[in-house]
């Protein structure tokens, strides 16, 4: 009988980002599994339900309105922060063009945004302080759950959190921090009534 191999107490269990994608290359993981890399640990993402998908469609349209060419909009799609986290966040706005990140995914973000009806504690907790640590200067939570935006600016990368965070609600406008002259309306990006 095979006896375990001795543990190293001193070694991190934590998977880092290049050790996590290595998982899929190994067959470990399919690129159709819907997790994410959060804090060195693979997160298992919920399916998206019928308003999620909506609202995360009028999100791209309203933001694409706003920043035209400007900056890059990538959806559901990998986002770099740090060396234990690879988030997937439901929208990204980061600078450049889409031909910037062919190669590799992007590390830095103007905006990120995080659609959430279920996923609430873990955007509002885990992915903040991902998202700050990463030095993201704005990161707006969808809540779907109770009918507005939450707007996070002003990131303390080593507090991992947000000195600035506001409610944006229906009739409201919010511009975007790093693109003073792009703003939404809410009624643009709430589910209908």
């Amino acid at each position: 009988m095979a006896r375990p191999a001795p543990s190293d107490s001193s070694q991190d269990p934590r998977f880092t980002v290049e050790r996590y994608l290595a998982l899929f290359d190994e067959g470990v993981l399919d690129r159709d599994d819907r997790v994410e890399l959060l804090e060195g640990v693979v997160v298992a993402m919920p399916p998206s339900n019928p308003p999620h998908a909506a609202v995360v469609s009028k999100v791209v349209r309203a933001l694409f309105e706003a920043i035209g060419r400007r900056a890059a909009l990538r959806v559901q799609s990998s986002f770099h922060a740090g060396r234990y986290s690879m988030p997937e966040p439901d929208l990204a706005v980061v600078p450049g063009r889409e031909s910037d990140y062919e190669k590799a995914h992007p590390t830095g973000a103007l905006l990120l945004v995080e659609v959430a009806q279920w996923s609430l504690p873990q955007d509002r907790v885990t992915k903040r302080g991902i998202y700050a640590a990463a030095g993201v200067p704005e990161y707006w939570i969808v809540n779907l759950r109770d009918d507005r935006v939450e707007v996070l600016r002003a990131p303390d990368r080593k507090a991992r959190l947000y000195r600035e965070t506001s409610i944006a609600r229906r009739g409201a406008r919010i511009t975007l921090a790093a693109l003073p002259d792009a703003s939404v309306a809410l009624d643009e990006l709430l589910p209908g009534r």
